[in-house]
């Protein structure tokens, strides 16, 4: 295999991801551009080296073209015309050629360029982005129908224990939900404060370089201001006008417009995911009132006061909410009359629902959160997810009682 381009980084131990090398199998050697997108640091750089090792497995004479434009050797390659240059200069004729660049949001008009290689069939294109807005914009407007999307995620519960090379137990659990799932912690260890400096530094690169830049977000001081109120309101049902009115009650002046405005940029970054809510019957989606999430509990919680039983329970709906996504459920907020269904997930034409509690103390809690689910007349699964770990029953009127243990190490339910 020749590498063309910064090599050094390339040929190194990693942790395979399976779940996303399984996604991208099946593209290699085909006509679409692999565009692997997700937040700053959540490990699209190594998918991209993953990659690579697969297609050195297939073919040993490949010819590896690889672009990083956080190293400052590509820095020069600023606009597509650049881009364009540099893949000509290096594709090696008779020979399979493989495109690789990361970060590509940072050229300009990158899909002119990305679209003349296509349609001449001079490479196989992969790359990566921090910005879902490339997607809805730069690609859709001139790759519309030619490009896939894989998008990562931050490290499951069983890859944190796979990385960190820990047993499963309720204490790395609870360093889970608390450090969050950034793969490049295990170089750094698990040693609390370490880590949240670390986070802290990944917090204002993403603020700074996929928000404030990419966004031009003028007033940083607000912005961070709305990072905080998220992070102390993770789980409860708001609008952008509700947002306005609290921050104003805080001496804070912000026009609704321009909360939603930020709130878009924070999800666009894939910092922040937006979980509407739907009418479990009908499906309808109600346009007032959803949920925010964070795409890495770690970074919610080194950028705040952190109380981990104080917060267990935002943090544990959001760490089932990252677990559904992960399994391909498209995720909502269920509303049935006036009962409130904290997840129901919807993939490939099959539903779950799933209520989250911390502990089920009483009878009372058990009436309440098995109660809500009771009331959906389908048969799809039914979930109670709380911490518990030792219970009478793990079923209660049809519905599965489990523990969020359980649950984080359940794959393709």
């Amino acid at each position: 295999m020749l590498f063309l381009g910064k090599i050094s980084i390339i040929m190194e131990d990693l942790v395979r991801r399976e779940r996303y090398i399984d996604a991208v199998k099946p593209f290699i050697d085909k006509q679409l551009i692999k565009v692997i997108t997700g937040q700053r640091r959540v490990g699209k750089s190594q998918m991209l080296k993953l990659i690579i090792q697969e297609i050195q497995h297939r073919q040993a004479d490949a010819v590896i073209i690889f672009i990083d434009k956080e190293l400052e050797e590509f820095a020069h390659i600023t606009d597509h015309q650049q881009l364009h240059e540099y893949v000509k200069e290096h594709l090696v004729p008779d020979k399979k050629n493989y495109l690789f660049v990361d970060e590509i949001q940072e050229i300009d008009e990158f899909q002119r360029c990305l679209r003349s290689l296509l349609n001449q069939q001079l490479c196989d294109i992969y790359c990566t982005g921090s910005s879902a807005k490339m997607l809805s914009g730069e690609l859709a407007t001139q790759l519309a129908g030619r490009y896939i999307e894989i998008q990562i995620h931050t490290l499951s519960y069983k890859e944190f224990l796979t990385f960190n090379k820990l047993d499963e137990s309720m204490e790395n659990l609870e360093r889970y939900i608390t450090l969050g799932g950034l793969p490049y912690q295990h170089h750094i260890g698990l040693e609390r404060s370490l880590v949240f400096e670390y986070l802290k530094n990944v917090y204002a690169s993403i603020l700074l370089k996929d928000v404030v830049s990419r966004e031009g977000i003028r007033n940083v001081p607000l912005l961070e201001n709305l990072v905080m109120y998220l992070a102390d309101n993770v789980g409860s049902l708001f609008s952008a006008q509700n947002i306005s009115k609290y921050l104003k009650s805080q001496k804070i002046s912000i026009p609704t417009q321009t909360v939603i405005n930020y709130l878009h940029a924070l999800t666009n970054a894939y910092f922040i995911h937006r979980v509407p809510r739907a009418d479990v019957k009908g499906m309808k989606i109600f346009e007032i009132g959803e949920k925010y999430y964070f795409e890495d509990l770690g970074l919610r919680n080194s950028i705040r006061s952190f109380n981990f039983r104080g917060d267990i329970a935002k943090l544990m709906e959001n760490v089932v909410y990252l677990h559904l996504l992960r399994n391909g459920f498209e995720v909502f907020v269920g509303k049935q009359g006036d009962q409130e269904i904290d997840f129901m997930g919807e993939r490939k034409g099959e539903r779950l629902y799933i209520q989250v509690c911390y502990l089920l103390i009483d009878d009372k809690t058990i009436q309440r959160e098995f109660g809500n689910l009771s009331l959906i007349e389908d048969n799809y699964p039914k979930y109670v997810v709380s911490m518990d770990t030792i219970r009478p029953q793990n079923s209660f009127r049809g519905i599965h009682q489990i523990s969020l243990r359980e649950f984080l190490l359940m794959e393709n339910f």
